[in-house]
């Protein structure tokens, strides 16, 4: 059969020249455990509890109980495995990498000593999103092909094959597709004349089956790496307040190489290979800002409460790629580029992105509450957090034109239907023995995906220890991580997309050290 199920409507084929994806919104929001070496050990909890510069990223308020100053360095190595399963296939990539952790200062001082109200500035760091993975994923197929994108795509387009290869409104790889002869029309009696793919021409004019091998390898790297300028204060240590500016830099690269090939003995079936290599840049930045309070009802009780307003991103994505095709008897081999396709010059977009909301709540206990911290025992603090993932918005940074509108309207639509809100949890505690703590804690990160046969969700747990002693301190954490995810090597609109499950494992090594004067 040529028809599949129809399982989700991207609406994206007739606009697809563009590079903005679904994708892009999740990997811009979908943000992970991150900051000192110590919020990490319990987990990246930080609503309610305060006293670290981590504050500065969860809830600003936690700056108001400092009532000294401190210079903060966190450096960190990450390392992860990522395992894949396609089509009953499985294979695993490893990737590692150093990085720049929560850095800072904060600057803070009692403002009115008799009623123990202070005041706290700081301007921190951090790196809120660490691209660097890798995964690779192969198998067998009998039910599509890469092809089969870009024949849908051609065909719903209305043009003729001449016109699509000089569109704009058609994506390049489909465009390569054409240039390369791997997409072409097919007359045949019963269909009449079809855009189809190569790769399955000999199976539809034969009415037989088909088998391909697939094999997609991608390689991503950069990360966000925030800056924040905070303000906060305390009013007679019961109330906390605070806000934060946060300027949040984006550098991302993804590299990808995807291959098509006839897993048949046939030499004369149209079709040996294919091989897409795509290159794809994102660089920019956005605004946003947080703000929070936290409470003390009592001496051992702190309750918190935080609002993320969306960050405004403004981007500029570079696309590079190239198709080589070798397609036996049909075909000489043929190579394109797309500069072949954009007169000599790499694609450039330049759109924003607005992010979703985040709303949390928090509370914490701490064991022996006293001034000075030094005899506190201990604590044990929880975090809540709601993420609007659906509510991810792109629209055109440049001149708009009705081509604009309809596919940014149309990209929009998808986010709304594939995502949906999900819950984060996060808990950990710490115990105090003198100038040595240790430290434990657990997050879990709820799926994103609105169709529960998406896997999205990710866990950590973490420990570590610190020193603290005559105004200076060390800490150390290791995160470990379980995470699930998928990956679609393409997408079509007439049948099942066929996609791989991605399940990561790994972990961060996370030193902080500070300074406190």
């Amino acid at each position: 059969m040529r028809k599949g199920i129809f399982v989700i409507s991207f609406g994206l084929l007739s606009f697809a020249g563009y590079s903005q994806v679904p994708e892009d919104a999740l990997r811009m929001s979908w943000n992970t455990p991150s900051g000192t070496a110590r919020n990490q050990a319990i987990g990246g909890v930080m609503g309610s509890l305060g006293g670290d510069i981590t504050a500065n990223f969860i809830n600003p308020a936690g700056l108001g109980l400092y009532k000294t100053s401190e210079l903060v360095l966190t450096p960190g190595y990450n390392f992860i495995n990522n395992n894949a399963s396609f089509r009953d296939t499985k294979n695993s990539r490893n990737s590692n990498n150093l990085f720049l952790g929560t850095s800072g200062f904060v600057f803070g001082m009692p403002t009115n000593p008799r009623n123990n109200s202070s005041a706290a500035f700081s301007i921190a760091i951090n790196r809120s999103a660490d691209f660097n993975n890798k995964v690779n994923y192969r198998g067998q197929n009998n039910f599509s092909s890469l092809s089969e994108s870009y024949a849908a795509e051609i065909a719903s387009s209305g043009l003729t094959l001449d016109e699509a290869l000089n569109s704009n409104s058609i994506s390049f790889p489909a465009r390569m597709g054409l240039y390369t002869y791997l997409v072409d029309t097919l007359t045949t009696s019963g269909f009449g004349t079809e855009v189809v793919g190569t790769p399955l021409r000999y199976a539809y004019e034969k009415d037989t089956a088909f088998l391909l091998n697939q094999d997609n390898y991608i390689e991503t790297s950069g990360g966000i790496t925030e800056l924040a300028i905070s303000f906060a204060g305390s009013n007679k240590d019961k109330l906390f307040w605070g806000l934060s500016l946060g300027v949040p830099i984006v550098n991302y690269e993804r590299s990808s190489v995807l291959t098509e090939s006839d897993a048949s003995d046939n030499a004369r079936n149209y079709f040996d290979y294919a091989t897409l290599r795509e290159k794809y840049t994102s660089k920019g930045f956005g605004l946003n800002l947080k703000m929070g309070m936290i409470f003390r009802p009592v001496e051992s009780v702190r309750l918190g409460a935080a609002i993320h307003t969306p960050t405004i991103y403004g981007l500029k994505d570079t696309y590079d790629a190239t198709m080589e095709t070798a397609l036996e008897n049909y075909n000489l081999p043929t190579s394109v580029n797309v500069k072949t396709l954009n007169e000599g010059y790499l694609p450039e977009y330049r759109y924003d992105l607005t992010s979703p909301w985040k709303f949390m709540v928090s509370g914490s206990y701490v064991f022996r509450e006293v001034a000075d911290t030094r005899q506190q025992r201990g604590f044990i603090s929880a975090d809540l957090e709601y993420v609007t993932y659906s509510t991810n918005r792109f629209r055109s940074a440049e001149e708009n034109t009705i081509e604009d509108d309809e596919y940014f309207k149309s990209v929009n639509s998808v986010v709304k239907q594939i995502y949906k809100g999900a819950i984060n949890a996060r808990i950990g505690g710490e115990l105090k023995f003198n100038t040595l703590m240790v430290r434990g804690g657990f997050s879990y990160y709820g799926n994103p995906y609105d169709d529960d046969a998406l896997n999205g969700k990710r866990m950590y747990v973490s420990g570590g220890v610190g020193y603290r002693n005559k105004g200076y301190f060390i800490d150390l954490a290791y995160v470990h991580r379980m995470t699930n995810d998928i990956s679609f090597p393409y997408r079509l609109p007439d049948k099942a997309n066929t996609f791989a499950d991605v399940k990561g494992s790994g972990g961060n090594v996370v030193a902080t050290i500070g300074l406190k004067f």
